[in-house]
């Protein structure tokens, strides 16, 4: 387990398409935002969550934060995750993906480390980041995101062209996670119905 390393499930989405708390959701009898937890703890010194639904969550037994500067939507909550961090490495992850991948953090950890840089992010299609599945350098980053939200930008990515950034491209995250599964979120109950199958029918991920 890393020492240095923090991870921060973002739960701040208003679940407008599900209809209903995606965090709570029961998926194969487990509330998901529970198993996403289970599966980052063990290569995490600290996890956070951030949420302004704090009650609902209590039985996780983790911190749980409200967003550091309210009502700037989910750049607001990554602004959060730098905010509240004891650690330099913050892995941020939503909480909509239930295959979310430790060892794709891990190697964007040791990306960070390696070349120096400030973000580790998947690129999995052209221009298409999955910055709800990346690693950041935290400094650096509070500080670029800072400066986005005072222009008022709310793109996740908007920011990316102040910091270094390394980008996982679709070859390097197949490598770690062949089936590409580790970012597949679920916004809608089809979603969430194919979601469950697919880890119904292999319990290795």
């Amino acid at each position: 387990m890393p020492n240095d390393l923090t991870v921060v499930i973002q739960a701040g989405g208003k679940s407008s398409r599900m209809g209903e708390s995606k965090p709570l959701l029961p998926f194969l009898g487990v509330p998901l935002i529970q198993r996403i937890l289970e599966r980052v703890h063990p290569i995490a010194q600290e996890v956070i969550i951030v949420s302004n639904n704090q009650s609902e969550l209590d039985f996780l037994q983790v911190p749980i934060v409200n967003d550091s500067i309210p009502d700037k939507g989910a750049i607001g909550g990554l602004y959060t995750a730098m905010d509240v961090s004891e650690n330099n490495y913050v892995a941020v992850v939503a909480c909509d993906l239930p295959f979310v991948n430790p060892a794709l953090l891990l190697a964007g950890l040791e990306l960070l480390k390696l070349y120096g840089s400030d973000v580790a992010v998947p690129r999995i299609k052209e221009d298409y980041y999955e910055p709800l599945h990346a690693v950041y350098r935290r400094d650096t980053c509070k500080s670029a995101i800072y400066q986005t939200i005072n222009a008022n930008q709310r793109r996740l990515i908007s920011w990316f062209p102040i910091v270094n950034v390394i980008e996982m491209d679709q070859a390097f995250c197949r490598q770690i996670d062949p089936e590409g599964h580790a970012f597949l979120n679920i916004n809608t109950r089809e979603d969430f119905l194919h979601a469950e199958s697919i880890a119904r029918n292999n319990s290795k991920i």
